[in-house]
């Protein structure tokens, strides 16, 4: 599956849940490059992380002490400019962060936000994203919801039939 995305073969065996469909190509390699990242950093993420407010984070990283931070990708200019809900994330996370490929111009990008330039393979941090700490009940309520997405998703990877269909 993952060849048809341009990125590299996975070992065989490795269990994979299969992309929703609402990615292009170019987004994935992103995702996959901007999780690597916030592992080599050990963080624990999850993609299309959904929000109390209806928004759905492209990907959420969870890292020592708690902290979350939230990132966007944005695949194109074009994709950068239809969206203005970005603003929305903030309210969920303690850093937020735009990832982008290679050629988009990164002067697109608010200075306000972090930015990550992500391929299939890696990603790197051009830009620290500002701190604002999220309150307590809002760390845990968050907190939650990425625990309880993370055991529906190794529910469904060791016992496909069991999950409900549009659980995750």
């Amino acid at each position: 599956m993952s060849a048809s995305l341009g990125l590299p073969a996975l070992p065989a065996g490795t269990l994979i849940l299969p992309p929703d469909g609402r990615q292009s190509p170019t987004a994935l390699r992103i995702q996959r490059g901007v999780r690597r990242l916030f592992s080599e950093m050990g963080c624990v993420t999850l993609p299309e992380f959904s929000l109390v407010n209806g928004r759905r984070a492209d990907v959420i990283a969870l890292c020592g002490a708690g902290r979350l931070t939230i990132v966007e990708i944005k695949s194109s200019v074009a994709d950068f400019r239809a969206d203005r809900k970005w603003s929305d994330y903030k309210d969920f996370c303690d850093r937020f962060f735009f990832a982008i490929p290679e050629d988009v111009p990164e002067s697109l990008i608010p200075e306000e936000c972090g930015l990550i330039v992500a391929d299939g393979y890696g990603a790197g941090i051009l830009r620290e994203a500002p701190e604002h700490p999220l309150s307590g009940p809002r760390r845990k309520a968050v907190t939650l919801r990425f625990a309880h997405s993370a055991a529906r998703i190794l529910h469904a990877l060791a016992d496909p039939g069991a999950v409900r269909e549009g659980a995750l």
